[in-house]
């Protein structure tokens, strides 16, 4: 693939016969210091360390910026970070593209003027409608000083971080397998959305696609047979919910274990194509839709004749499969393509899984004592809210993993090992499907999350007459004790997926409890992944110009595009709102 890359651009004072050629070596070493910085920390999704291209020369001018630019078009240079520690000529030297995202490193010293460019340029991107971020270390170095800051450190990764994600998913396809799912509305794929804010292609397959290729054999056979034994070796089947009556027998649940893994190949292969299949005869099919993320309906034109898409919507977002680790294809439950582009926002950030939910009850302290009889302290003490897909969700969420310090973790697909994946397997069943819900049977991926574990709930909403909203909520995994859980879980359905989660909370609007959490929560939908990334997706949904409308990050940790303050410094949630109005989606 052409990965989107990081574009350095040193920018210098201009004026030879003494001043430029002074700052030459400082100036460089800042380039080559930023690029190291983002290529040794960060990865794009499918494990390779993000490239960087610098600037052939130090830009003190219009024509090295432009020759800057020419090389950058040729680069698929996706955003620039300018640095200087000195004064440079602003309007001059600006990265004046209307395809790259734009960031400005001024070096905080006292021999030349950093700031004063720092100042001087970001002006420039406004007055120009070119927002840019402004990095600027917060205490003075001495001009000899190489090393960067742990605070201009923080704002560059996260800088890049967000802005290879913005450009991993560029010409990329969303792919819906089948249409609608019981009226939800995240399952109408829009896409005017898609392109505009992600630019990323709405395609749709009928979801008789997958009878097709399961009739005509048009998948890997060896893959397959590979794949079946992995599964019967190690996804242990757990109870069956369902009257005796209503249960399926032996034969028919190997048939359908047969079925459901075929059908995980095909939807794989759907969205991504597979060489295998054109030496087989297929080359069409062979080819893929270039997709980044999918969903399923499922529900219920498929689920009350066939078997249901829960093995394989749970296995594919997962971070492994019978292949060993890999990177996780982001396939969501119910189509619901608004929570699937929540998921792929985390993935393309971290490698990891992404865990789709039912964002389903808030149990307050007095209802969970009045149930069980127990009081609730610690993390739980002020309520949770439980978190349970109906049937599918990527074993990682399992807890399975477990960090050096022996904690529950969900890890880059990277830093997956063998231990891992039998830990997340061993935590996970797979219950046959309850027949009320899902009449054309299936297995569904019944684990209770383990351990304490930091994690971040997003959702993705479209709001008529203002657009993409985005909702964060950080806060925590949470173990209760086999008592509370199994009396909370046994009153829903026990077959699937389970965590409990509790908000942090900070005592302000929303965040002032669990309830009002719960309450403004704007679908029945939401996504997690491990690790407070709220600072991170705001960075990232300021770039896709994606007003953030609910979220408990610090103000300190907030790091948008210097413009946005122009919008108002009180409250940073309106000047949001203001900011991505004025400026529009990112693609137009």
């Amino acid at each position: 693939m052409t990965y989107p890359k990081i574009g350095i651009r040193p920018t210098i004072d201009g004026r030879w016969q003494g001043v430029r050629e002074s700052l030459e070596t400082q100036t460089i070493n800042m380039a080559n210091a930023a690029a190291k910085l983002i290529s040794d920390n960060l990865r794009y999704a499918d494990g390779t360390p993000v490239k960087c291209v610098i600037a052939d020369s130090t830009i003190g001018g219009g024509a090295e910026a432009a020759a800057c630019a020419d090389k950058f078009s040729c680069e698929n240079v996706v955003a620039t970070l300018t640095v200087t520690p000195c004064w440079c000529y602003g309007s001059e030297t600006m990265d004046l593209s209307p395809d790259t995202i734009k960031a400005v490193w001024g070096f905080n010293g006292t021999e030349r003027p950093g700031a004063v460019y720092l100042a001087a340029v970001l002006s420039a991107h406004a007055q120009k409608g070119l927002p840019a971020f402004g990095i600027y270390g917060r205490d003075v170095q001495d001009a000899t000083d190489t090393s960067i800051p742990d605070d201009v450190r923080e704002k560059i990764l996260r800088f890049a971080r967000s802005a290879i994600a913005v450009g991993q998913m560029k010409n990329k396809a969303y792919v819906g397998i089948g249409s609608v799912s019981m009226g939800i509305v995240g399952s109408f794929l829009d896409p005017a959305f898609m392109q505009k804010y992600l630019g990323i292609r709405a395609e749709w397959v009928d979801m008789t696609e997958i009878l097709r290729r399961i009739d005509l054999s048009i998948y890997d056979p060896a893959e397959y047979e590979k794949a079946l034994a992995w599964t019967f070796a190690n996804c242990k089947e757990g109870f069956d919910i369902n009257p005796s009556h209503k249960q399926y027998s032996p034969e028919q649940k190997k048939e359908q274990w047969e079925f459901i893994v075929k059908m995980t190949l095909i939807c794989r292969d759907i969205l991504l194509g597979n060489p295998k299949l054109k030496e087989l005869g297929f080359p069409e099919e062979a080819l893929g839709r270039n997709a980044i993320a999918g969903g399923f309906q499922g529900q219920r034109m498929w689920t009350d004749y066939k078997p249901n898409g829960d093995f394989t919507e749970a296995i594919l977002n997962s971070t492994f499969d019978w292949n060993g680790n890999r990177k996780p294809l982001i396939f969501a439950t119910e189509n619901d393509s608004l929570n699937g582009i929540s998921m792929l926002f985390t993935h393309l950030m971290d490698g990891a899984a992404s865990i789709f939910a039912d964002v389903r009850t808030y149990w307050s302290p007095d209802a969970v004592e009045r149930v069980t009889g127990v009081k609730l302290d610690g993390l739980a003490k002020d309520g949770f809210i439980h978190l349970i897909n109906s049937g599918a969700a990527a074993l990682d969420g399992s807890g399975g993993s477990k960090n050096d310090n022996k904690e529950s973790t969900m890890k880059p697909w990277w830093d997956m090992t063998d231990i891992d994946i039998k830990a997340c397997l061993d935590k996970t069943s797979w219950c046959p499907a309850n027949n009320g819900y899902f009449r054309g049977g299936g297995f569904s991926s019944k684990f209770e999350t383990e351990g304490t574990m930091p994690v971040t709930m997003l959702r993705l909403n479209l709001v008529d007459g203002l657009g993409p909203v985005m909702q964060i909520v950080e806060g925590y995994t949470i173990d209760l004790s086999k008592e509370v859980n199994d009396t909370l879980l046994n009153r829903t359905d026990p077959t699937w997926p389970s965590t409990w989660f509790a908000p942090r909370l900070t005592a302000t609007g929303v965040f002032s409890d669990v309830y009002s959490v719960m309450a403004n929560w704007g679908a029945n939908h939401g996504a997690f992944c491990y690790g407070h990334k709220g600072a991170d997706i705001i960075t990232l949904c300021s770039m896709l110009r994606i007003p953030v409308s609910m979220h408990n990050v610090e103000d300190v940790d907030i790091f948008r595009p210097h413009s946005w303050s122009a919008f108002g410094t009180k409250d940073k949630e309106s000047a949001d709102y203001r900011a991505c109005a004025n400026y529009g989606p990112l693609y137009g």
